[in-house]
């Protein structure tokens, strides 16, 4: 297993982690043996970044992680998310939820540190200082190794930034979602932050595997997306089609020439790829063997610049950036 040291921390972590958000929601019905199964494997293969938040079942996702994790919890790194209210009904920075937050989330996790602390998303009401100051207050204390924040602009990440490191930067980022690009990477390479991307298989489309929304579930969130709408959805198929071609180059999966593309965007970028299935994550440690010519790299930038449509609705949009 490939490793990169996590920002300036002292965190040496897979360049390929487990998103494990989908084990509790969103994706389809859960399978908590598969998920464990999938969780143990990772393990086995040296993969030993995992990533969940409070908010992701409501607390379930962290209760089933942390028990998945109980026997190897010094061997890997835990990172989890604080800042949605439960069920996603607002967001809350105050210093006070800060810690109220942590001990929840370390209760659950049945660990006495988290390796990574992530603020989910800004609560605009509360000054970005205050809540990292909460957030500092807990590496102090021991509760927490590391602080992480999640889409955030680059001028919040340089407030924070001041009061206390930041090692890592968790934002939506692939093939065709590229907004990190605009501004907030080249902050991170300046502070020497590194980028842990999510949903880097654009939540399932990179993969080839979804052709026709018909597929989802009447409760998938996909549909909100407007990437998956429409025109968008039809006028996007055209990215997946030259993965295909140059994963049918390459004899693998198109799933691995999207995740091969963002590991050659530098070795300070972690992708997350969620799945609840080994076979998926089987394939996505498989990515890091897989080089990309200059040439392939030019074929991805010209065809991801034909993305059509936001990557979250309307209210999710008004989270971002902040």
């Amino acid at each position: 297993m490939k490793k990169q040291r996590l920002g300036q921390s002292d965190l040496i972590a897979s360049r390929v982690g487990l998103g494990c958000m989908g084990m509790s929601e969103w994706y389809g019905k859960p399978d908590d043996k598969e998920s464990f199964a999938t969780i143990k494997l990772a393990i086995e293969k040296g993969l030993n970044f995992f990533d969940t938040a409070d908010v992701y079942g409501n607390g379930h996702n962290e209760i089933f992680v942390g028990n998945a994790l109980k026997n190897v919890r010094e061997n890997v790194i835990l990172a989890t998310k604080f800042g949605f209210l439960p069920s996603e009904k607002g967001i809350c920075g105050r210093p006070e939820y800060v810690k109220k937050a942590c001990d929840a989330s370390l209760k659950r996790l049945g660990t006495d540190y988290i390796d990574l602390y992530y603020l989910h998303r800004i609560d605009i009401n509360v000054p970005i200082e205050e809540t990292v100051g909460a957030m500092a207050d807990l590496v102090s204390e021991g509760k927490v190794r590391y602080l992480g924040l999640s889409e955030v602009s680059a001028k919040s990440l340089k407030k924070a930034h001041a009061i206390h490191p930041i090692t890592a930067v968790q934002s939506e980022y692939s093939i065709w979602v590229r907004n990190v690009e605009e501004e907030i990477l080249d902050t991170c390479r300046e502070l020497q932050i590194a980028l842990v991307p999510y949903s880097p298989l654009g939540r399932g489309f990179l993969t080839g595997k979804i052709k026709s929304t018909d597929i989802f579930d009447k409760d998938d969130y996909r549909k909100d997306i407007p990437l998956f709408q429409g025109e968008n959805f039809k006028s996007n198929l055209l990215i997946v089609d030259e993965l295909e071609k140059i994963a049918a180059e390459k004899k693998c999966k198109t799933s691995q020439i999207a995740l091969a593309w963002l590991i050659a965007q530098g070795t300070d970028i972690f992708p997350i790829p969620g799945t609840k299935r080994r076979t998926y994550l089987t394939e996505n440690i498989q990515s890091l063997e897989i080089v990309l010519t200059d040439y392939d790299l030019k074929r991805i930038n010209q065809v991801s610049k034909k993305v059509r449509g936001n990557r979250k609705n309307d209210s999710g949009m008004k989270l971002l950036n902040q």
